[in-house]
C-alpha cells in the first residue's frame, strides 16, 4: 500500500537490504486473471516516489525510506531493469525502453500458468526482446498448483540476444530450481553497437532513474571462465505435456488437501482411462523424484499413505495404494467395456472394484412407479424421448452417489485411514450441449448423458453440455477437463508406449458409447458422437470459435462456409451452426456446477473463473439465425461456388 493505494508489487533484496519496490505497471486482466480486482496499476512511467517502511521492517533493513517506483538498478558493472510478468506479454514492454537507455539485463518473475503448447510463445517472446535490442533476459516462473484450478510450470530460462543459454524444467515435483549461466556484457554491448536503428533510437529515449548499487556482478577473476554455450530449447509435444502438467497439479492437489488418494470410477472408454493415467502418469512422477533424492516428496508421500518407513519405487505399487478404480455396471453395460477397464487397472496396478447398480436402479425407478403409478421406458422398449433420458439420466446420477459413498468408506473397509478425492473424466468439448434436465433456465435442456454420468468426459462434454448435470460435473476435480477429445486421445496414444499399456489399444479402438440405453443382441447401440449429432473434430473447431474467437452463430457461419467449403454445402454448414449454438445455450447452465477442471485450453468454458459469459441465453437466436438464413439463401440463389468474397 503506497499512499492508500494498493499496488502488486516486486520487492528487489540485496545483503538484507532494500533496493526498490518495483511496483507493476500492466496488471492481467483477461482469462484466469482478475488483478484490477485487488490492485490498481503503476501508471507514471520512469517516475519515483520515497516509500516510508514499516517499523517492523526498518528494524531489520536498518532503512527509514526506500526507493518506489519505475527504475533501474546501477551497479558497477552493468544495469538491471525488472519486468513483472503479464509485462513481457503487452504490446509497448518496459524492456524495449528500458534497452535504449542502456540496462543489459532485464530480470522478470512471472506467474505464467501452464496451456498446452504455450511454452513456444513464451520462448518466442522473450527471444524476441533480446533479438531486437540485445540484452540478457532472465525469466523466472511460478511452480505449482495456486490452490484453483491453473498450474504454474515453470520454464525458466535465460536467453541472450536472442539465443537461449539456459534451459529450467517445463513441469516438476520439486518446489525450488536454480538455473545459473555464464555470459559475457561484452557480447552484449557489440551486439546492440552493430545496430544502427537502435543506436538512433536510444539517443533520443527518456532516460530512467538509476539507483546505484555498491556491488558488481564481475571480477577480474572471471576472464578464464568458461561461458556457456547457446543451447536449443527442447519443446514437449502436447500429448508429453498433458503427461506431465495435470498429473503434477494432482500431485499438488492432493499432498496439500491431506486425503489418501482418488477413486474413480473406470467405464473401459477414453476419457476415464486418460484419468487413470494420469494418476499413474504422476506415480512415476513421484518416485523418480524420490530416486534423485526429494525429501519433500518422500515426506508427503510417507504421510499419504500413512506409513512412516515406505518408500515408493514401483509407480504401480504406489498406484495401487493411491488410486482405487470401479466398474459400474448395470443391465446396459457390455462384456468389452467392462474387460477393458479391469485390463487397466491391472497394468497400471489401481485397486479396482467391480460392482451392479442394477438394484439400486430398480429401487428409485420403483418409488416413482409406486408414487405415480406409471413405469417409464426406454425408448427401444416403446417409451417416449422424456422416458428415455430420464432412464438414462438416472443410471449416471446413482454412479455418482454411490462414487461418494466409494471415496468415503473404501478405504475404512480394508482397515485403511483416510477418504479418496473423487476424480472427474469430462473433457472441454463434451461440456453442455445436450440433454433434457428441467433443473436448466429457459427451455428445458437436452440432458444427454455422458459415458457413466461419473466418469468419461473432456472439454468437449463441457462444451456441448454432453452430461448428466450433478452426476459426471459432481467429482472433487477433473484432470482432463480442459483438454479437447482430440489432443486426449494422443495423449492416450502416448501412455500406450510410454507406459507400456496395450489395454489402451482396445479402448482407443473402441466407440465412445455412455452405455445407458439398453444393449442391441448384447452389442452396444449408442455412440456418443451420434447422441451429439456431430463428430469430434468438429466440436473443437466450434469450441475454439466460439470461445477464443469469441464468434456468434452469424461470425461462425462466415467462418466456417470457407472454411469447410469442400465438404459442406452452405446450407449444411448453416444447420451446423445452428445445431451447436442450439445446444451450447440450452445447455450453459451446466457450467454453474462444474467440477473443478486443469486449465489447460483457452477454449476452457469454466464460468466461475474464466469463461464469464451468461448462463442464460435465448436459445432460438432469432435475429442471428435469420441473418444465417438470408446469407445461405443469397448464396444458393446466386450460384456463387467460389466463396472467396464471404465476409
Amino acid at each position: 500500500m503506497h499512499r492508500n493505494v494498493r499496488y502488486n508489487c516486486r520487492v528487489i533484496f540485496l545483503n538484507r537490504r532494500i533496493l526498490l519496490i518495483r511496483p507493476k505497471m500492466a496488471l492481467a486482466n483477461e482469462g484466469n486473471y482478475r488483478e484490477l480486482r485487488w490492485f490498481s496499476p503503476w501508471s507514471r512511467s520512469r517516475q519515483v516516489d520515497e516509500y516510508f517502511l514499516p517499523r517492523m521492517i526498518q528494524d531489520l533493513t536498518k532503512q527509514e525510506t526506500v526507493p518506489f517506483g519505475d527504475a533501474v538498478l546501477a551497479t558497477w558493472d552493468t544495469c538491471i531493469g525488472s519486468e513483472i510478468c503479464e509485462e513481457l506479454w503487452t504490446p509497448h514492454s518496459p524492456h524495449v525502453a528500458m534497452g535504449l537507455d542502456g540496462v543489459e539485463i532485464f530480470t522478470n518473475a512471472s506467474g505464467s500458468h501452464h496451456v498446452l503448447r504455450k511454452a513456444h510463445a513464451r520462448v518466442d517472446l522473450v527471444s524476441m526482446a533480446t533479438t531486437k535490442n540485445g540484452g540478457i533476459y532472465l525469466l523466472a516462473n511460478q511452480k505449482g498448483c495456486d490452490g484453483d484450478r491453473l498450474y504454474y510450470d515453470g520454464c525458466a530460462t535465460i536467453v541472450m540476444n536472442g539465443s537461449v543459454f539456459a534451459q529450467g524444467s517445463q513441469f516438476s515435483l520439486d518446489d525450488v530450481e536454480v538455473l545459473t549461466a555464464t555470459l559475457d556484457l561484452e557480447d552484449v554491448r557489440s551486439y546492440r553497437a552493430e545496430i544502427s536503428s537502435r543506436s538512433l533510437a536510444a539517443s533520443r529515449v527518456d532516460p530512467y532513474p538509476r539507483v546505484k548499487v555498491d556491488f558488481a556482478l564481475s571480477s577480474r577473476d572471471d576472464l578464464l571462465l568458461p561461458l556457456s554455450e547457446p543451447i536449443e530449447w527442447k519443446y514437449h509435444s502436447p500429448a508429453e505435456e498433458i503427461s506431465l502438467g495435470p498429473a503434477c497439479w494432482l500431485w499438488d492437489y492432493l499432498r496439500r488437501s491431506q486425503q489418501a488418494g482418488f477413486f474413480l470410477s473406470l467405464s473401459g472408454g477414453v476419457d476415464s482411462a486418460a484419468s487413470a493415467c494420469l494418476v499413474f502418469s504422476m506415480c512415476c512422477q513421484v518416485c523418480e523424484a524420490v530416486r534423485n533424492g526429494n525429501q519433500q516428496v518422500l515426506a508427503d508421500v510417507r504421510n499419504i499413505v500413512g506409513q512412516v518407513t515406505y518408500t515408493p519405487q514401483d509407480p504401480r505399487d504406489l498406484c495401487g495404494r493411491l488410486l482405487t478404480t470401479c466398474y459400474m455396471a448395470s443391465e446396459n453395460s457390455s462384456q468389452e467395456t467392462c474387460e477393458r477397464a479391469r485390463d487397466l487397472a491391472q497394468q497400471i496396478g489401481s485397486h479396482h472394484i467391480g460392482l451392479s447398480i442394477d438394484p439400486a436402479l430398480r429401487a428409485v425407478v420403483g418409488i416413482f412407479s409406486l408414487v405415480t403409478g406409471k413405469r417409464p421406458l426406454f425408448a427401444a422398449h416403446g417409451g417416449s424421448n422424456r422416458e428415455n433420458l430420464a432412464l438414462q439420466n438416472v443410471q449416471a446420477r446413482i454412479r455418482m452417489v454411490l462414487a461418494y459413498l466409494f471415496a468415503q468408506l473404501s478405504l475404512w473397509s480394508r482397515g485403511i485411514r483416510g477418504g479418496l478425492l473423487v476424480l472427474g473424466s469430462a473433457n472441454v468439448d463434451e461440456r453442455p450441449v445436450c440433454g433434457q434436465d428441467m433443473a436448466g433456465p429457459g427451455r428445458p435442456s437436452i440432458n444427454s448423458p455422458n459415458r457413466w454420468g461419473n466418469c468419461g468426459l473432456g472439454i468437449a462434454s463441457y462444451l456441448l453440455g454432453y452430461l448428466t448435470k450433478y452426476d459426471c460435473s459432481s467429482a472433487d476435480i477433473n484432470p482432463i477437463g480442459g483438454i479437447s477429445k482430440m489432443d486426449l486421445r494422443a495423449f492416450v496414444q502416448l501412455c500406450v508406449e510410454r507406459f507400456q499399456l496395450p489395454a489402451l489399444c482396445r479402448i482407443l479402438s473402441a466407440p465412445a458409447t455412455a452405455e445407458l440405453e439398453p444393449l442391441a443382441d448384447g452389442r452396444v447401440s449408442q455412440t456418443d458422437e451420434e447422441d451429439m449429432g456431430m463428430t469430434y473434430v468438429e466440436l473443437s473447431v466450434y469450441g475454439r470459435l466460439r470461445k477464443i474467437a469469441k464468434m456468434g452463430p452469424y461470425s461462425m457461419f462466415c467462418k466456417l462456409v470457407n472454411m469447410w467449403r469442400d465438404n459442406y454445402t452452405p446450407r449444411q454448414v448453416a444447420e451446423k451452426v445452428k445445431q451447436f449454438f442450439s445446444k451450447y445455450s440450452v445447455n450453459r447452465h451446466k457450467m454453474t456446477t462444474l467440477t473443478p477442471a486443469y486449465h489447460a485450453e483457452s477454449y476452457s468454458p469454466d464460468d466461475n473463473r474464466f469463461d464469464l459469459r451468461p448462463f442464460l441465453y435465448n436459445t432460438g437466436w432469432p435475429w442471428q439465425f435469420r441473418c444465417i438464413e438470408r446469407q445461405v439463401l443469397w448464396l444458393e440463389g446466386s450460384g456463387q461456388q467460389d466463396l472467396d468474397g464471404v465476409d
